[in-house]
């Protein structure tokens, strides 16, 4: 097996990623992708990346997106470029991203984070594109994701933690 993003083959097959912005689910996503790579082109955070086999032979050359590597701006620019729809195109407001857009959704390891060992941060609120509708903080900065997280990996991408206090879980899980 190849290893995944600069992984060791031994972890790639439990390698974390996500899907563009308005993708279809796993399964239809996978066999409406014609692997033109349009949707990379057009990224203007070029957080897009493709699948060699790692991810199966069904994923080859599907783009996906490792949120700690390089998160989505949701400039939602994939889904227009996309021949086929299986990344939908959703308009750049507001209402269409929250409606549409599940990439994924944020959790908070309460263990890890700063702001719940008594100490101030916040970084993660602030990376965040839909504050106060994705994620709120609290006292001390402590943060609480919230139902309207999309799931774009900006906080997990800034999280100053090592291991991440912030991840990601992927919508396909």
């Amino acid at each position: 097996m190849l290893p995944a993003a600069g992984l060791p083959a031994s972890q790639s097959k439990s390698l974390r990623y996500l899907r563009p912005p308005g993708a279809l689910s796993e399964q239809d996503f996978e066999s409406r992708c014609i692997r033109c790579g349009q949707c990379g082109e057009v990224c203007p955070n070029r957080c897009i990346q493709y699948f060699g086999v790692e991810n199966g032979i069904a994923s080859l050359d599907t783009p996906y997106i490792i949120p700690r590597q390089q998160a989505c701006i949701l400039c939602m620019k994939c889904g227009e470029v996309c021949p086929t729809d299986a990344i939908e195109p959703i308009e750049r407001d507001m209402e269409p991203i929250l409606q549409k857009v599940k990439m994924g959704k944020a959790r908070v390891d309460e263990n890890l984070c700063l702001s719940y060992q008594g100490k101030t941060c916040g970084v993660c609120y602030r990376a965040c594109p839909l504050p106060d509708i994705a994620i709120r903080v609290g006292r001390l900065e402590q943060p609480h994701v919230l139902d309207g997280c999309v799931g774009c990996g900006l906080c997990e991408r800034s999280c100053i933690q090592l291991p991440h206090a912030i991840r990601i879980i992927p919508d396909y899980t």
